[in-house]
């Protein structure tokens, strides 16, 4: 799988940095602090995957749609095989309901698994940006490191320190889009209409994407990337929970795809007129204090390994140094067995017979 760092690269910004910072400072941590830099544009190739599997689930829900509301004519069955190869074991012209159904239901699996594999990425990014951090630590005398506590608790302190973040998918947070995004008179709000404005590819439905999409203005009061303070890998992990948020409060039929019907209805609910406060990422650690120690534990014995290998490596090098100096030690004593005899033989003495034997055992 393409790693975090691979795809990164693709941005002008941090290749540069990348190809510009010794093996010592990546050591350190210090090029972490460029990944803040990264315009939030740039997505990992799962996002990518995730996308494609989003196609296709359109593309199902468009033909269970036809077969139920009897236009089966219009459902190409060889186009859908095509965007799902492996079922080409399928007899097209059998293609019923139910056969979608199930293929609706493993491409949703599929994108659950590209979330959670996004948090687990995250959460693996977090413990190693505070492990970092600790190290770093270590390498100060008592008075830096004070100083260095007290830089990173105001840092703390003042990324906390933001507007209101509104509850995502709430009607106060809907009619800040339309507003300040839409350039609309919030009295006159109207969800049918919103709706219309933010399916952006018209086919009735809110994706991932498109829902996604809602959370900027939201995401802004938080973070901003020309400050030191806000991570912006942070930021997109909060992207993805109020994402997945929303869908579990709307998406009633599971299909991660939300309709106009369920965005209606959803509407029309308690928690959509007079939501809880949202609890941002900065209230919610993303690890236990037991996984951090499992990290650790794990970093550690990559270190030991690596030492070990590096120990068998050098024994590995000295052995065949040694076995290098015996075949020189032999080379040499053979060319000096041979000038020895071409000596005596251009004096046409014999050599004598130990001469001879030391040479044969040589040769």
């Amino acid at each position: 799988m393409t790693t975090f760092i691979d795809f990164l690269e693709k941005d002008q910004h941090f290749r540069e940095k990348l190809h510009n910072t010794d093996m010592e400072d990546i050591k350190q941590g210090k090029l972490a602090k460029e990944l803040d830099f990264v315009s939030h544009h740039v997505r990992t190739k799962l996002d990518e995957l995730k996308r494609q599997e989003v196609s296709r689930l359109r593309t199902l829900i468009k033909a269970k749609q036809d077969l139920e509301g009897g236009n089966g004519m219009l459902f190409d069955h060889q186009a859908l095989l095509k965007q799902f190869e492996y079922l080409n074991h399928m007899n097209p012209h059998t293609f019923e309901v139910d056969d979608l159904d199930r293929l609706i239901k493993s491409a949703t699996k599929d994108l659950e698994n590209f979330d959670k594999e996004r948090h687990e990425e995250f959460k693996k990014y977090e413990m190693l940006k505070e492990h970092d951090r600790q190290e770093h630590l270590k390498t100060l005398d008592e008075d830096e490191r004070r100083k260095e506590e007290e830089h990173f608790e105001e840092m703390k302190k003042k990324h906390a320190d933001h507007p209101k973040v509104n509850h995502p998918g709430s009607q106060n947070q809907l009619k800040e889009v339309w507003e300040e995004g839409d350039g609309l008179d919030p009295e006159d709000f109207d969800p049918k209409t919103f709706f219309n404005l933010h399916d952006t590819n018209g086919d009735g439905f809110f994706d991932d994407q498109e829902l996604e999409a809602l959370f900027t203005k939201e995401l802004e009061k938080i973070y901003d990337p020309t400050n030191e303070e806000d991570d912006m890998v942070e930021m997109e992990e909060e992207r993805l929970r109020m994402r997945e948020h929303v869908m579990n409060e709307v998406d009633s039929n599971k299909d991660r795809l939300v309709s106009l019907d369920e965005f209606l209805v959803a509407t029309k609910k308690k928690e959509f007129l007079e939501p809880d406060s949202w609890e941002t990422l900065e209230q919610n650690q993303a690890y236990t204090d037991e996984e951090m120690r499992e990290f650790e534990e794990h970093l550690v014995q990559q270190e030991q390994d690596l030492n070990q290998k590096a120990v068998d490596l050098q024994k590995q090098r000295e052995e065949l140094e040694r076995q290098q100096e015996q075949l020189n030690s032999q080379k040499i004593e053979l060319q000096q067995a041979v000038e020895h005899m071409e000596r005596l033989k251009s004096q046409n003495v014999e050599p004598p017979p130990e001469v001879h034997g030391e040479f044969r055992s040589r040769i």
